[in-house]
């Protein structure tokens, strides 16, 4: 199951080349590459991340043959600091004295070339013993981190090249579309490369060389970004001249007040906040169902084939949605079209749970939930982006790179709190493998897996609703004006 604006298109926004931006010229308006291209890049980040969300733990345990505590303790430690470091990749950006080509545009190019050798040795076994865990939780965070700077970058670009909603919700749209067609590719690709380099490699080796390749196929596409924003962004020499030339201005007009930190443009913005919590409601219904889904095939509808099912059903309407998501956000506004796709979400779920009894009226109500949570993943970065305008337009400071980090920090809350989260759901539903495996399911272990799957979620999106209606304000109209005041400024 796939983990879950507007106005008026001006001339300028056909996207011509003005010349070589990094002789210092810009383009205006979004060209049709990133229209229709931007996303390939996370397209080759979701193959990459679906042969650690489908295989680690599998090579963990049958290829390297570690114990099941010591697989447990790797994938603790890797995800907890994973959890624990999402918040610094955007400090990293806004904080290091930008490159040649940007301050945000040269990460695309600069380090996930990387990648592909540090994610291999994810998913190779060298020695024995301690050193061959130790090479694991090394290559797994390393790898983490040299993926997770240039993704933080990439969302970032969107609002380098935006000048106006509409312009963000476009490109948000067309990176969704490119990641939901990664998931559905993967689900026929991925297990298939891994069995042809299985026998090139041998099957101790397969998962790392997929690893590599799916990983390469991901650099190859930022680099495309890269390319595709070309113009979009001052160089690292035009950032610094223009710093320069802005502290020079202050020191003649005798103001010496020290510039604000990026620390304020947290504390003044008190929408992020909303926006982060209303996003974790979201990845809890997304982990929790997509964790619980098997469950319910298996021990409800007693059918465990109608998995692959409902996830090829859900995947692609979250292609669909992804689509659709721009004329939406177009129609009622990113920040709206969020909060109506949430209460579609939990009424769909609470029908799920009245029909829990009839496996294919589940399929088609759960799958359309995740069509709803794919369209919020689409509006996700237009939003985060509106709250950097809003923070700069607070504060005089560009955050965007922190901004848009922050986006990271609920999914991964996400991914350390699944296990609980699945284990406290099986756990009220009254779950014994042992009574189970002798084919013993009574009405009350049905009905608490069906709640899990369907109630619990609906509950979770719920909450994020009312989040987004009174803890996330800024409106069309307003980012509009600060936008425009902005414009001003520079």
């Amino acid at each position: 199951m796939a983990i879950c604006y507007d106005a008026q298109q001006t001339g300028q926004q056909k996207g011509e080349h003005v010349g070589d931006s990094d002789g210092g010229k810009k383009r205006n308006g979004i060209s049709r590459s990133l229209k229709r291209f931007f996303g390939v890049g996370d397209f080759g980040f979701s193959f990459m991340t679906n042969i650690e969300t489908y295989y680690f733990t599998y090579f963990l345990t049958n290829i390297a043959e570690f114990s099941l505590p010591v697989v447990t303790m790797i994938t603790t430690i890797a995800s907890v600091v994973d959890a624990a470091l999402s918040w610094i990749y955007g400090v990293i950006l806004d904080t290091f004295k930008p490159m040649k080509w940007g301050r945000y545009r040269s990460w695309l190019v600069v380090i996930p070339w990387l990648v592909p050798f540090l994610y291999a040795f994810q998913f190779i076994r060298v020695g024995s013993g301690t050193a061959a865990v130790v090479i694991i939780i090394i290559a797994t965070i390393t790898s983490h981190i040299a993926w997770n700077i240039p993704f933080v970058a990439n969302i970032s670009m969107i609002n380098m090249a935006s000048k106006t909603p509409e312009d963000r919700m476009a490109l948000s749209s067309s990176r969704a579309i490119w990641q939901s067609l990664g998931r559905v590719f993967y689900s026929y690709v991925g297990p298939a490369v891994v069995s042809v380099l299985a026998g090139i490699v041998g099957e101790k080796n397969s998962y790392g060389a997929t690893a590599f390749v799916f990983a390469a196929l991901m650099a190859a596409g930022y680099f495309a970004h890269f390319k595709m924003f070309e113009g979009y962004e001052e160089t690292g020499a035009q950032e610094i001249e223009r710093m320069q030339r802005e502290r020079a201005q202050r020191k003649a007009r005798g103001r010496q007040e020290k510039e604000s930190g990026l620390l304020k443009c947290l504390t003044t913005n008190p929408y992020l906040l909303g926006l982060t919590v209303a996003d974790l409601t979201k990845y809890i219904y997304s982990f929790v169902a997509s964790g619980i889904a098997v469950y319910y095939f298996t021990y409800v509808a007693h059918n465990k084939d109608l998995t692959a099912t409902f996830i090829l059903i859900s995947s692609l309407l979250g292609v669909a949605a992804s689509y659709l998501s721009k004329a939406a956000a177009k129609k009622f506004s990113a920040r709206n079209t969020v909060i109506y796709a949430y209460l579609a979400m939990a009424v769909v779920l609470v029908l799920g749970f009245l029909f829990y009894r009839q496996p294919w009226a589940v399929i088609l109500l759960v799958s359309l939930a995740q069509f709803f949570c794919t369209m919020t993943n689409a509006c996700g970065p237009a939003l985060y982006a509106d709250c950097a305008i809003y923070s700069e337009y607070k504060t005089g400071k560009n955050a965007t790179g922190l901004i848009m980090g922050l986006s990271n920090i609920p999914l991964k809350i996400g991914v350390v709190s699944r296990g609980i989260l699945i284990s406290a759901c099986l756990a009220l539903a009254g779950f014994n493998l042992e009574t189970v495996e002798k084919g013993i399911t009574s009405p009350q272990l049905e009905r608490g897996i069906s709640m899990g799957f369907t109630i619990i979620p609906a509950i979770a999106v719920a909450l994020g609703a009312v989040i987004m209606i009174f803890g996330f304000r800024l409106t069309r109209a307003k980012i509009e004006k600060f936008s425009a005041e902005l414009e001003k400024r520079k």
